[in-house]
């Protein structure tokens, strides 16, 4: 079997969550990746065959998005002309990781195709929003990456086709324990207004991962340390506390690690906004942005309760089995005819 496998790379929980699915997805047959963004810091082992530059968000340095520099950087007509040459008639399987490009491409082609993901989740209505929801985040999420079925992910089954998050191996397996830290990763703002709020709590150390930093470096109670996989897992398993975006993938772990959490969502960014109403029902507090505040929110943050554990109710296998099962489903209900063949190899890799 032929598996194409589009994978957003506009941060860092998408490439995680695809290495961590690779194995699975190889049993059922070689598996293609096609890589779309050029956000991620991860080093990363996979499979691809076709890169793209896509369309990427960028952060600014203080809690929200950078409009004008993602703005710069939309090219509709690299887009369209990408997705018609983008082969994905070749492939029995097509998985999409909430991609724009991949989505076009089997519309033009009638190619079906699976949305799979925490963003797939939100094709339901009983998935958490905040109380005031965005239209246009709203469109965002249903339409970005169109798909003929979908299997979400979540911190809970808010759905028949939602399962839960799929927790990196090295977490799965993990002893944890308190060594004190704090875990910090805050890619949306930049290091010294971190490191201005955190060093106001000298009696605590911090460990904090950076996109800026190219070797350990220390301040005072503050390690920065260069975005890394595994020097994350490691700072996470053994830390006291996580503080992080709402995102999915970090939020997820720690929640399964019973580690405290607080989480401070990317400004403008909906689906963050989401997350949020999501974790504050797993008693997650949910700070707006780091002011003048942000040290007395931490210490009344680490003085309160912990959350509510998260709860996984399938394995990674199993939720890769469901995905392949849907993917099979949908070929054969496939209109059958004969596709336009278009030439893929402005996309493909040497």
């Amino acid at each position: 079997m032929k598996i194409f496998y589009a994978v957003q790379a506009t941060g860092n929980g998408h490439i995680a969550r695809a290495m961590e699915l690779m194995p699975y997805l190889q049993q059922y047959g070689k598996v293609d990746v096609f890589l779309s963004g050029n956000n991620s810091n991860l080093n990363f082992d996979l499979p691809v065959k076709y890169k793209s530059l896509g369309v990427s968000l960028f952060y600014g340095n203080s809690g929200g998005l950078d409009y004008w520099k993602m703005l710069k950087a939309l090219k509709p007509f690299r887009i369209w002309n990408e997705a018609k040459q983008l082969p994905v008639e070749k492939y029995d399987v097509v998985i999409n990781d909430f991609e724009s490009i991949t989505a076009l491409a089997c519309r033009l082609k009638n190619v079906p195709s699976v949305g799979f993901g925490h963003q797939a989740s939100f094709q339901s209505v009983n998935t958490p929003r905040p109380q005031r929801k965005n239209i246009a985040g709203e469109i965002v999420l249903k339409k970005y990456a169109a798909a003929d079925a979908y299997v979400g992910l979540h911190f809970e089954q808010y759905d028949d086709f939602i399962f839960s998050p799929v927790i990196k191996g090295d977490i799965l397996n993990a002893a944890p324990t308190d060594k004190g830290h704090i875990t910090v990763y805050l890619s949306h703002y930049a290091d010294e207004t971190v490191a201005k709020a955190l060093k106001k709590i000298k009696e605590i150390k911090f460990e904090v991962f950076s996109k800026r930093v190219k070797e350990i470096t220390v301040d005072g109670n503050i390690t920065f340390i260069p975005v890394s996989n595994k020097a994350f897992n490691e700072s996470m398993i053994h830390c006291n506390g996580i503080i992080t975006g709402a995102g999915f993938e970090t939020p997820a772990e720690a929640l399964y690690l019973e580690k405290k959490l607080l989480c401070l969502p990317i400004k403008g960014q909906y689906e963050q906004l989401c997350n949020a109403a999501a974790l504050d029902k797993f008693n997650v507090p949910i700070v707006a942005s780091i002011g003048d505040t942000f040290d007395k929110q931490i210490t009344g943050w680490l003085n309160g309760c912990n959350p509510r554990k998260l709860q996984l109710y399938n394995t990674t296998n199993q939720v890769v089995d469901h995905v392949i099962e849907k993917a099979l489903q949908l070929r054969k209900k496939k209109v059958t005819g004969e596709m336009v063949m278009h030439n893929p190899g402005l996309l493909a890799l040497q």
